[in-house]
């Protein structure tokens, strides 16, 4: 399963969506806006009339937690009183005005570890939550092994961590029918679940689960949400993706964005397009630039077969000689392949090898089960042909390695091509072991 982190903001957008499915006992008013500065929070006032009547909570919607710890969650209290749009606005520039430091871990309210330091680009705003501590509940659900899990607490917030042995954990196989996870659900509800909500959670717990699973959530987690009557609030959120789905979840998903985490490096425009196409295939094209100016660059066949390739080429040659990480494999098409094989191609040919070895690409793979090699190579040989002479001038030396349905075809094919386009490259098949065209390419 393939995980991306989404943001709070679009994670509650999903469950709105679908909230009368999974969730028709209870009421949710989604009130929810996600802004980059307070110009455009007082812009979107005019159009959401709540943002200038109710009292607000605004805080950082960037992929990280510990918000409340880090002192970027601006809500009501005894000393500011109401925050009202005109506080949430100025708070939000001036939050985004300079680099904020964030912690990630915590040991109680101490620090515990390095910050990250970057700058604060979205926030979201919605309605503050009268409510006593004692209305905030837990759920979360992600898979483990085979098996898909369900936590449940009744002491929700920001010490649930610390607090875990007071969390429930039911384990589902991926067979239990509804019926199955039904009973479970309520025979495990949290003994210290307010009596007059346990039959409320117990139904709102099956709802959550079964929106984990069918809206192909990898990781769903509500810390905490307020249940008062049938009313409920979701006070935070923090949910991935199974974004081998995304094909298929277009519809029910919306316009998800999968943004790059606090202090992390923004994704080049390649990556992004990398995944674009990915999130509308059934095949899983993947891509991390590690080093652009590098010297061996990758295109391999297999999510486990990218593992072997880059540790073999972090053993025999260094980590500092390895461009990229990434896979092509699922039975991609064949424009699929060439458009995968493109990117690569002028990403490594934009820079010569300042070693003066020349660059090396390694087309590599184990044996395929239902991929159709020669299908898949078609599409590298019209990418060779399209970047033959950028390949040639980067003294681009290319090592195939590749098995499966097809395979003699697509050897042959693709060795033809090079030679005809005046490309260097050696090909084997299953006969060779599977990384030693990169003990080759390193001793070459």
């Amino acid at each position: 399963m393939a995980q991306k982190a989404i943001r709070e903001y679009d994670a509650k957008s999903i469950l709105a969506k679908h909230w009368g499915e999974y969730f028709p006992s209870f009421t949710y008013a989604y009130e929810t806006i996600m802004v980059e500065n307070g110009k455009a929070l007082t812009e979107a006032a005019k159009t959401n009339t709540w943002l200038n009547e109710k009292t607000l909570v605004a805080k950082p919607d960037m992929l990280f937690g510990k918000r409340g710890k880090n002192g970027l969650v601006l809500f009501k209290d005894a000393k500011p009183g109401d925050v009202k749009l005109a506080k949430a606005a100025s708070w939000i520039d001036e939050k985004s005005s300079t680099k904020q430091n964030v912690y990630f871990s915590f040991h109680g309210d101490t620090p515990d570890g390095e910050a990250k330091t970057d700058m604060l680009t979205h926030f979201i705003v919605e309605p503050f939550t009268p409510h006593e501590q004692a209305e905030e509940y837990y759920i979360s659900a992600t898979c483990v092994g085979d098996d898909d899990m369900l936590y449940m607490s009744a002491e929700g917030g920001m010490e649930v961590e610390e607090n875990w042995d007071k969390v429930t954990e039911v384990a589902f196989p991926i067979t239990a029918t509804e019926k199955e996870i039904e009973a479970k659900i309520r025979a495990n509800i949290p003994a210290d679940v307010a009596d007059k909500d346990k039959e409320g959670f117990a139904t709102f717990a099956i709802g959550f689960f079964r929106a984990y699973r069918e809206l192909n959530f990898a990781y769903l987690e509500i810390n905490p949400f307020v249940m008062q009557g049938n009313k409920i609030e979701l006070l935070d959120m923090v949910a991935k993706l199974d974004d081998t789905a995304g094909f298929m979840m277009a519809e029910k998903w919306g316009d998800v964005e999968y943004p790059t985490s606090f202090g992390m490096e923004e994704k080049s425009p390649e990556v992004m397009a990398i995944e674009e196409a990915d999130s509308k295939s059934g095949a899983s094209l993947k891509l991390t630039v590690l080093k652009p100016e590098a010297r061996i660059w990758t295109m391999v066949a297999g999510g486990g077969a990218s593992v072997v390739y880059a540790d073999t080429i972090a053993d025999l040659a260094g980590i500092d000689d390895l461009a990229n990480y990434g896979e092509y494999s699922g039975g991609p098409t064949t424009g699929e392949t060439q458009f995968y094989a493109e990117t690569l191609f002028d990403l490594m040919t934009r820079t010569p090898d300042t070693s003066g070895k020349g660059k090396v690409l390694i087309i590599g793979g184990a044996i395929a089960n239902f991929t159709d090699v020669a299908k898949t190579f078609t599409g590298i040989i019209y990418a060779f042909e399209k970047y033959a002479e950028k390949l040639k001038a980067a003294n681009v030396k290319i090592y195939v390695r590749r098995g499966g349905p097809n395979y003699e075809k697509g050897l042959k094919d693709i060795k033809e091509a090079a030679d005809r386009l005046g490309l260097w490259i050696d090909v084997y098949g299953p006969e060779t072991h599977v990384t030693d065209i990169v003990r080759m390419a390193v001793e070459a």
